[in-house]
This record gives C-alpha cells, sequence and structure tokens, in this order.
C-alpha cells in the first residue's frame, strides 16, 4: 500500500509536468516587449536611476554612447509618457525621465529634476506653487485648474501653472544628467510630445565630433537670444554640457534670478550656452517643431532631400501611428535614412482628397473678405501657386504646400491634386541627402 504522502505527490507530478510545457509553449521569448517591464534599472551612486532596454532591438551603433533625457511634468506625465516605453524609447539603451514630481509611471522611474534648486527659490517664488503642493500632497494636491492644457501663445502659456514651473527644469536638467551619465557623448533632449527617427538622429551624430562644443537645435530668437526650441528636440555634445555646466556652476543665484524673471526655459539656456561660449548650430529642419501632418515638405525645396530627425506637438496615437510606419518603412525598403520626402509620399500624399468636410488641413495663410467656401476654393484655383485651402465661418485660409492636416468639426479643406502631383514629379527622387553639417 502506497503511504498518503507518497500517493499525493504522484498525483502532483502530471499536474507539474503540465505546466512546465505550457511555459515552453506559451510563455512570451526575452524579446518581448512589454510598456510595465520593458525597461532595467539600474542607479549610481546618487540614487539617480539609468533606464536600459533589454534585448530584441536592431543594434544602431553609435546608440549605446548617447544618453536620451526626456523631459515632463506631473500635469502631462501621466496622458502623454507611458506610449514612449513602447515606441520611441523602446530601443533606446540609456535614458531618463525627468519631471517636477517623483513617480513611477509603466514601472519606469520618473526623477525630480527641481531638488537641486535653491530652496529658498522654491519657497518664494510664485512659479513653484505648483511643485510645493506636490511636494506636500502629491498627486491629490493637483486641482482640476492646474490640468488646464490651454494654447499657446507668442508667449507660451502663462495661464498654465505646469507650463510656468517648466522654464526652471533646463538648467538644473544639465547638471542632473551628468550626475547620471558625465562620460556620455552626446545628450539628446525630447519633451514628452517630442518624436524622434533614432536611426536618423545616430547617423547624424556620427557625422561630428563630440568633444567640440556643438548645441545643436531648431533655432528661434526672442529679445536677440538664440536659442534651440525645446518641443523640436535638442542636441548637446559631451564638451558642451561640461562647459555649460562649469560655467553654471559659478553663477547659480544670478541664473534664477533670470530664470525668474523669463518666460521659456529653452531660451533661458541658449542664453547661458551663448555667455558661456557656445553658439548654437542650426539644424532646423532635421530638428523642428512640426508634426509629418503640419510639415511644409517642399517650401523651402531644400526640406524635400533632408532626413528627418524630430517632430513635435505628437499626440499619442500621432506618435503610434509614426512609429508603425517607421517600422513598416525600414523593413520594406531596407534603405538606410528616412528623408522627409519619403514620408511625404507615404503617409501625407495618400490622404490629399479634392475635399474634406471637417478637417483643417493646416493653411497657414489667411485671406478676408471671403465669404464662402466656393469663394475660397475660386481664390485657390486662381492662385497657381496655391496648393491647399481651408474654410470656416467666414475664414479662408491657403497653402503653397500640401499638409495632411487633422479633423476639424466646421471645416473644410480641399487639396489642388494636379499642381501637387506636378511639383512632387519635378522634385524627383533624391539622389543626393541633404544631411546638416557643417
Amino acid at each position: 500500500m502506497i503511504p498518503s504522502r507518497l500517493r499525493y505527490i504522484l498525483l502532483l507530478i502530471p499536474s507539474l509536468f503540465a505546466a512546465v510545457l505550457l511555459h515552453y509553449l506559451f510563455w512570451p521569448s526575452t524579446y518581448t516587449v512589454r510598456p510595465e517591464k520593458a525597461h532595467k534599472e539600474t542607479h549610481n551612486e546618487l540614487g539617480i536611476t539609468l533606464i536600459s532596454t533589454p534585448g530584441g532591438c536592431s543594434n544602431l551603433p553609435g546608440i549605446h554612447d548617447i544618453l536620451v533625457v526626456m523631459k515632463t511634468g506631473a500635469t502631462e506625465a501621466l496622458q502623454k509618457i507611458p506610449v514612449h516605453f513602447n515606441t520611441t524609447l523602446r530601443c533606446v539603451p540609456h535614458f531618463v525621465v525627468f519631471s517636477d514630481f517623483e513617480e513611477k509611471i509603466a514601472g519606469v522611474q520618473v526623477h525630480d529634476v527641481l531638488r537641486s534648486v535653491d530652496e529658498k527659490v522654491k519657497q518664494t517664488h510664485p512659479d513653484f506653487d505648483l511643485y510645493n503642493r506636490l511636494r506636500q500632497s502629491g498627486r491629490a494636491g493637483l486641482t482640476a485648474a492646474d490640468m488646464n492644457d490651454d494654447q499657446s501663445t507668442p508667449q507660451g502659456k502663462p495661464d498654465n501653472r505646469g507650463w510656468l514651473l517648466d522654464k526652471w527644469k533646463f538648467l538644473p536638467m544639465i547638471n542632473e544628467s551628468l550626475v547620471l551619465r558625465a562620460d556620455a557623448k552626446w545628450y539628446v533632449f525630447m519633451e514628452a510630445d517630442t518624436y524622434v527617427v533614432w536611426p536618423n538622429l545616430v547617423a547624424w551624430l556620427e557625422k561630428f565630433d563630440p568633444n567640440q562644443p556643438y548645441y545643436m537645435g531648431s533655432q528661434i530668437e526672442i529679445a536677440g537670444v538664440v536659442f534651440g526650441h525645446g518641443g523640436s528636440g535638442f542636441v548637446i555634445s559631451h564638451a558642451a554640457m561640461h562647459q555649460l555646466a562649469d560655467y553654471h556652476a559659478t553663477r547659480v543665484e544670478e541664473h534664477d534670478e533670470y530664470t525668474g524673471n523669463h518666460w521659456a526655459g529653452d531660451c533661458v539656456l541658449g542664453k547661458v550656452f551663448k555667455d558661456a561660449g557656445v553658439d548654437l548650430f542650426f539644424a532646423t529642419p532635421m530638428l523642428q517643431g512640426d508634426t509629418p501632418w503640419t510639415f511644409s515638405y517642399y517650401e523651402p525645396k531644400h526640406h524635400w532631400c533632408t532626413p528627418v530627425g524630430t517632430y513635435h506637438h505628437m499626440t499619442a496615437d500621432d506618435i503610434r501611428e509614426t512609429w508603425a510606419f517607421e517600422q513598416r518603412w525600414w523593413a520594406n525598403t531596407h534603405k538606410p535614412t528616412l528623408l522627409h520626402a519619403d514620408v511625404f509620399e507615404e503617409l501625407v500624399h495618400p490622404h490629399l482628397e479634392d475635399r474634406k468636410d471637417d478637417w483643417d488641413n493646416a493653411s497657414p495663410e489667411n485671406h478676408d473678405g471671403v465669404d464662402s467656401l466656393e469663394d475660397c476654393q475660386a481664390r485657390c484655383t486662381k492662385d497657381r501657386q496655391c496648393h491647399q485651402y481651408s474654410y470656416e465661418s467666414g475664414k479662408c485660409s491657403t497653402s503653397k504646400v500640401g499638409k495632411r492636416g487633422n479633423s476639424k468639426a466646421s471645416m473644410t479643406s480641399g487639396w489642388m491634386s494636379d499642381r501637387i502631383n506636378h511639383t512632387v514629379k519635378d522634385l524627383g527622387s533624391c539622389e543626393k541627402i541633404k544631411w546638416i553639417t557643417l
């Protein structure tokens, strides 16, 4: 007679065997990337987290020499950050997320980049009202007014508390990035609505020496200060990072005062770079501030054969669509470089219809005295350089470039297909890639 304990063990063996078999048949391989488990965390001696991806991504020569820094804020992070972990940051081996609030999002640690700002500044400057409530009460300290994502004005978003606080992140972000990884060759800075085409960007940076002081971005000027637009993404070389950090370390109080009196943190950063002896390297239209749906693809014409570096104002759906397109394009074409021309032909041109209701095709040129859709269309038809038009409530707009645009109720858009097709045919294929170099 078999003892009861032994009989119990014998009965368990088939179940254990079945469980092991199911594990090997159906358990995801090590190459499966899940948003909540896609990245490993390692910590340096100061407790800042370095994020690294596991296997399963194609190797990009030079990508391991780059630290990617994503800047966000508590009022937007939960809505905008998660999509990046399985798209734009999926195959980036080293990145960090900086915010105004320490938390974990989709399993990834987000760090308080303002922790080193002088406590007196944080307690006395009104911009830090949101930050201090977050420190005291966490997300429970946020109000409905804090979540106001109003439209940008020529002076940013003065009624948005998260935006007011954001300007204080730029200079601390430089120091915190160096604490995290002081030996990177390149530092790529992006925001929560920035999209980066990594194969192009990495190939572009290989053309430069990181031991020279480079500060690269989409050029903007405010009150005589030329700087790289933050949302378009900007790139800083190893040499420039250390040069700026050393300069800033001796003038922190002065720079805090300057920041407090300004409204744009990327402009503050550009001013300090200039004072430190580093001028902006103009990187437009590789680093630029439009989406694929609003970019000016062939006006001026040199845009056509320039590689795509970044997009801005990207929603989560925009990011998913562009990422899916990009993966298909690399796999199907086996080309080394994605050009603006390629994006137009694949993502924009097929969507340009004769007319589309409830659609805004991002036509920038406004015309007064046009009282109907038909008159707006006639105005565009009469102008041989006009490639599209849009109309809503007495407002007529036109454009010399075909753009896809986005949905918008009560607006109608139309395109001059023959003119667009003729222009694209004249532009032709790109025999020479127009990299932006010295």
